[in-house]
């Protein structure tokens, strides 16, 4: 099956990039969940649009993603949710509650997409969460659930 990728798939590729996957992953992963589109002619001509709007909010330079990974690694990021009485949290934590703590924190304004959480977020301590700045740069942030 050919796609268009209209996100960035971690192991497939960025915004715009034309795939080959398997027709099951295709039609009941990528498609439904907004990370592709079927390829047709028509839609190659999307494909300028989506690679736009991909540099507009890209960080350009591997020397640009180096100095906000340096910025990312002096921060202290501490996120307050509401909690159990066992320290668990109601619901976990999310790229979009990591991506608002860190700019709070006076941290770079991250894009939610970026922030890869291995296990979800589900209990009160520190927390280590990776950040994709760039194809060849990534950064890694301690983030301290908090109660309250």
């Amino acid at each position: 099956m050919k796609l268009i990728l209209t996100q960035q798939v971690t192991g497939l590729g960025e915004p715009g990039d034309v795939i080959e996957v398997r027709d099951g992953y295709g039609r009941n992963y990528l498609v439904p969940r907004g990370f592709a589109i079927q390829w047709t002619r028509g839609a190659e001509k999307q494909i300028d649009s989506i690679k736009k709007a991909r540099s507009a909010r890209e960080i350009a330079t591997v020397e640009h993603a180096k100095e906000i990974a340096g910025q990312l690694k002096a921060l202290k990021v501490n996120l307050r949710t509401r909690t159990g009485s066992n320290g668990r949290l109601f619901g976990a934590v999310t790229a979009a509650d990591i991506a608002a703590a860190v700019q709070a924190a006076d941290g770079p304004e991250l894009d939610k997409r970026r922030i890869e959480i291995g296990n979800p977020i589900k209990t009160v301590g520190t927390h280590r969460v990776s950040v994709r700045l760039h194809p060849e740069v990534s950064a890694s942030i301690d983030v301290n659930v908090l109660e309250g």
